[in-house]
């Protein structure tokens, strides 16, 4: 035997009917802030905003992302060999 019971009715009505609460004004504070956080983050998307962050000190922070680089790699600054070195005895001049 199949019964089917259909009921017509709005979101808002089966709640009252199952005796939740109304969560309606609580979820449209917490979209506004979404909408208020992502309007404020658009911001930063501006290319002349975006470089003012990603080189606030010019080579330093380059300076500085090569070290986190070496850092996470393991790696570390190759020091110069004794081939590389220049002559230590007297120039000819």
């Amino acid at each position: 035997m199949k019964i089917t019971i259909e009921v017509d009715c709005t979101p808002a009505e089966a709640r009252a009917f199952m005796g939740l609460p109304d969560v309606e004004p609580l979820q449209d504070e917490v979209m506004a802030e979404i909408q208020r956080r992502v309007m404020q983050g658009l911001s930063l998307t501006d290319p002349q905003q975006l470089l003012r962050m990603w080189a606030p000190l010019g080579t330093q922070s380059f300076e500085a992302l090569q070290g986190l680089v070496r850092a996470a790699t393991g790696t570390r600054r190759s020091e110069p060999k004794d081939d590389d070195a220049a002559p230590k005895g007297k120039s000819r001049t």
